[in-house]
Order: C-alpha cells, then structure tokens, then sequence
C-alpha cells in the first residue's frame, strides 16, 4: 500500500512585485537583492485576498488535474492561516465542495510542505482515507515588515496542491520514504514574536500596549539560517537518498524548498548535483514558504525540466527549526501552467 501523487496544481495572485518597486520604499537595490537571493520579482496578495482564496484556488486545480472532484480529507500547511482560530482547512473544503471530509491546518513554515505531505501519506497508508487533498498555501507577506530589507525581498505569496490516492509502492508518483527533523533550541533564528499566547500572558492581553511594532513582524537571522539550511538539507537528503537506494546520479531533477538561490545552489553542490538538475523559480515567485515546492514542481513540468519516469528529490529547510526530504519517480500528470 503506498499513496500516489494523481493531482497538481497552484495558484499565484495577480500582482508582480519587481525588486525595482519594493526599492522605491526600501533602503535597497536590484542588484543587491537579487545578488543575495536570486529574486528578482515576487507575487503578492491584493488587499481582501487571503490564503484561503489561494488554497481554493490551487486545490481546485489539483483536483481537475487528478481528474477527481471529491477526496477523503484535506490537508493544508501554512503559516499564514487566515485567522488565529479556526483552521483555514475547513473553510477551503467547504469551498471546494467536497462536503463534511475531515479537514486540518498544519505548521511547520516552509518545512510544511514535506511535513504535510507526509501527514497525507500517513493517512493513505494507515487506511484512513484512500484520496487526499494536501494543499501549502501562504499569503506571508502580509506578515514581514515592509521596510526591513532583510526580509522584505525575500518572501512571496502562492499556494500549490497535490491529490494523493491509494496505490502501489512500484508505480510511478509513488511518495516516500521520508526523513524529517527539528531543532527547536535554534527556534528563535527565524520567528514572529508577538500574536500568540506567550506575547499575550506576557503583557496582559492581545493589546499592541508595551509590545514593540517589528515584534508582529518576521525576525530573521540570516547567517546562521544559511549554515543549518545547508547542514540540514543536505544530510536530510542524503538520509532519503540512502533509503529509497538511489545514489546521487540516480537524481534527474532536485526540488528544494526556494528559500534563497545560494542555499539551493550550496546544497546541490554538497551533494555532488551538476546545475542542470537543479530546479528553480525563486527568480520569478520569491519563498512562498509551504507552497514552494509544488509551485517548482508545476514549473518545472510546464518548461520540460521534469518528465514522467524521471527520479525527483524533495528537500525544505524552515522555521521550528524544522526540515525534511523525500524523493518519487515522476508520473505522468496533466498540469496547468500557473500564471
């Protein structure tokens, strides 16, 4: 019993950012940003426009894609859910259509991809459910400082969903094995500090009172970040690669989280990968966190970097800190290009 990726599709708002737009308010330039980050434009959400619209939007797609119009439950990974409380899942299988299924959020930021994949695959395997919708979605601008150019650039919004059903372990778009890990003694290097309970039994209440403005924004520390991102995909991947039995020149195509052009470049590297089998679209999406992988993937297809039978490696690095890797030989999907 394994479960099978049948469905893929994404969503990404209207609007491009370019580096050019965010510098006329940011201490920053073009060739800075895009030197340090391989970003040169990114989508953001229009006002009113939330994760929610996104997550319906690409699991809409995921489903014509799959060529199914109903599911046993749905998953989603975000980090920018539309509310504290409830889950966005609910909401977006009711927008869907798909009735009473059970329905969930689940973070690990932009680990939550993997994670969550993981957590769809759990339950095909344990007879819980025979489909499922798994869904990263992020509207996460809407959660870094515009005038902090140390994060600002860097994030993007979008979402990409899969469709997993029951299946055979020997078939193509059989998911797995996985490896996932965290270290939450580092969990500080990549947070937001206020919203949640500790901010709030700290200072009384929900109240901005005594709470600094740039705490309800991202704090980044960038340089350590970069060293565990590397550490960490790299062994990760290594660990599935040594599961699945697959040497590194069996990888036709690695799909690592777009976190930041160098990272995704330096753990290629790591892994003796040559730059031809390195997928990327950071240049034109910036990190769309849980969504950033299945985004790359539907790139990926639509330009001829990825083709059925070929050996996919998935690897994320994120905040908790949190990673993971899995890898799948390619099957043959139908995929809408995502404009």
């Amino acid at each position: 019993m394994a479960a099978v990726l049948a469905g893929l599709g994404g969503a990404l708002p209207a609007g491009v950012v370019t580096n050019d737009d965010l510098c006329r308010e940011l201490d920053s330039t073009h060739e800075w940003i895009e030197t340090r980050t391989g970003i040169s434009e990114r989508r953001m959400v229009a006002a009113g426009q939330s994760t929610r619209d996104l997550a319906v939007e690409a699991g809409a797609r995921a489903l014509k894609s799959a060529g199914r119009s109903e599911v046993d439950a749905v998953v989603v990974a975000t980090t920018s859910a539309d509310r504290l409380c409830p889950a966005v899942a609910p909401e977006v299988a009711h927008q869907l259509g798909l009735g009473t299924v059970p329905a969930y959020d689940l973070t690990s930021a932009c680990s939550g991809f993997l994670y969550g994949l993981a957590s769809a695959v759990g339950h095909i395997a344990s007879g819980v459910a025979d489909r499922v919708l798994f869904i990263g979605a992020e509207a996460f601008t809407t959660m870094v400082n515009p005038g902090d150019r140390g994060t600002a650039p860097i994030f993007g919004d979008g979402a990409g969903a899969v469709v997993l059903r029951r299946g055979r372990p020997d078939e193509p778009g059989a998911v797995g094995p996985f490896d996932l890990g965290s270290d939450g003694s580092l969990a500080d290097l990549l947070a937001i500090p206020a919203g949640g309970s500790r901010q709030r039994s700290a200072t009384g209440g929900p109240g901005h009172e005594g709470v600094p403005a740039e705490d309800w924004f991202l704090h980044m520390e960038g340089r350590p970040l970069y060293v565990q991102a590397v550490e960490r995909m790299t062994a990760s991947s290594r660990a599935v690669l040594d599961r699945v039995g697959w040497s590194v020149p069996d990888v036709d195509v690695f799909a690592g989280h777009q976190a930041n052009v160098r990272i995704v470049r330096a753990v290629a590297e790591e892994l003796e990968l040559p730059d031809d089998r390195v997928a990327v679209n950071i240049d034109r999406v910036g990190n769309t966190l849980a969504a950033s992988i299945p985004l790359l993937l539907i790139d990926a297809v639509v330009r001829g970097r990825l083709n059925p039978g070929q050996r996919v490696l998935l690897s994320a690095f994120g905040a908790g800190l949190s990673w993971g890797s899995t890898a799948l030989t390619w099957p043959d999907l139908s995929v809408e290009e995502v404009c």
